[in-house]
This record gives structure tokens, C-alpha cells and sequence, in this order.
């Protein structure tokens, strides 16, 4: 949606260079609008409709940024500064560049010892929406376990655990090999904290490796390794907010 903001917060916002750095670009003459160079940074911009050029090159303005991750094993899904790695560290170490890094949040949280499907995105809308109880916005996992899944596990998860602190709402529990009952597939609806591992507890199992597949209708990437990172495509994004 277009919006009018001033020249240097444009700019700011679309490069990875600081307020006072581009107020310099814009009192030197280097930064046109519309073919006509501006020399004040209060100056008021149309971020769809006007073309802002930096030494004669296009700076398009993107409000909104969707990445998709794949998150590896020993990091903590936190924009919070530590001791430990977290998930936005994993992100600076990718090629990906995005200008408004400081932005960005995980959409949920994964458990430092779980893998796969994280959205990283700076719409707080959609951030909200995909985590809201109401939207009961589908996750999937792929489970590897100490034990074999019964057929009555696929039961009891079906009619919702009771965890002791909440119930769950009934999840779905599918053995993903008629030859292996020791890996399962589970959708759940919520994202309580180590829900899964606990489900499982719950029926005397223990989870031994975890990996988010697909979160609403985002789904991991199988070409994305472990660490690394990537934008949303259109079509993804646009399915994502049919929520």
C-alpha cells in the first residue's frame, strides 16, 4: 500500500546506510525524485509512485519483507541478543541481505533442538494473524521416536491430550511408514511451549529428533539446507494471508 514518508527515512529504510549518511547523499545532490534532484531530506515521498535514484540508480521501496528458513539443531529462535546462537545470527550469516534487518522477527518459536520451517518476516500483521488461537493455523511435524506409535496413540491424540496445564485440541498422528512405526508425521494446531515433545510424553514415548515441515500453507523447501535462507515467492506470500 503507498504511503508518504520523508526522502531520508525512504532511504534510510532501503539502504543499509544510516539517516545522517544518506542526509549527506541528499545535501550533495546525489538523490533524485521523479528525475528532479532533491536537496532536502524532510522532503515528502511517495513510496509507489515516485522513482527515488541515488547517483542515477532506482531505489525501489519494499515495506515488507518474508523469508523462509530452515532452521538447524543448537539455536535458539529469539531476536534477543546472548550467550547463545540465535536464529537471526544464522540469518547474518547467509548471502541474503535484507535492508530493513532490524526489522525482522520469527514467526513462533522452534525449540533450540528442532529443525526446519521458520518464517522470519517484518509484517507484524501476518505475524499475528498466523499465531492467533482463533486462526488455528495448522503446523507440521516430522517426529523420529524412542518407541513405536501405537494405534491407540493415534487415538488419544485425535480426542486432545490433557497436558496438565492446557488440553489440546485434537491433532492428527500418522505413521509415515508402515515398516518403520518409530517415524510419524503430527499436525497441531497450536504451538505451545515443547507441545509436541510432551504429547508424546504423555503417551510414554520420547521424542528423538523433531522437524517442522509446514506452517499454514508454507511449506519447507526441500532444496534449502540447514542454515540457509530465502525470500517468500509471490504466490507463497499471497497464500500465506488467506488466512
Amino acid at each position: 500500500m503507498s504511503k508518504t514518508i520523508r526522502l531520508d527515512k525512504y532511504l534510510s529504510d532501503m539502504t543499509s546506510e544510516t539517516r545522517s549518511k544518506v542526509k549527506e547523499y541528499i545535501r550533495k545532490g546525489r538523490v533524485t525524485a521523479n528525475g528532479v534532484v532533491i536537496k532536502s531530506p524532510e522532503t515528502k515521498v511517495d513510496t509507489d509512485n515516485d522513482e527515488i535514484c541515488i547517483d542515477g540508480k532506482p531505489v525501489g521501496y519494499v515495506e515488507y519483507y518474508y523469508y523462509m528458513m530452515n532452521k538447524p539443531q543448537g539455536v535458539i529462535t529469539s531476536t534477543e541478543k546472548g550467550k547463545t546462537k540465535t536464529v537471526m545470527d544464522v540469518f547474518k550469516e547467509t548471502e541474503v541481505n535484507c535492508p530493513r534487518f532490524d526489522e525482522l522477527s520469527p514467526v513462533g518459536r522452534l525449540d533450540k533442538d528442532t529443525e526446519g520451517l521458520l518464517l522470519i518476516t517484518n509484517d507484524g500483521e501476518l505475524n499475528h494473524k498466523l499465531l492467533s488461537p482463533k486462526n488455528h493455523v495448522d503446523k507440521v511435524y516430522y517426529a523420529e521416536l524412542r518407541n513405536p506409535v501405537k494405534a491407540s496413540d493415534i487415538e488419544i491424540f485425535s480426542s486432545g491430550l490433557d497436558l496438565g496445564d492446557f488440553i489440546c485440541k485434537p491433532a492428527k498422528l500418522e505413521i509415515c511408514d508402515s515398516e518403520n512405526k518409530f517415524v510419524a508425521k503430527i499436525t497441531i494446531s497450536e504451538g505451545k511451549f515443547h507441545q509436541v515433545k510432551r504429547m508424546f510424553e504423555t503417551v510414554c514415548n520420547e521424542v528423538m529428533y523433531l522437524k517442522r515441515l509446514s506452517m499454514g500453507s508454507l511449506v519447507l523447501d526441500e532444496n534449502l539446507e540447514l542454515g540457509e535462507v530465502r525470500e517468500l515467492t509471490a504466490e507463497e506470500i499471497i497464500r500465506l494471508k488467506e488466512i
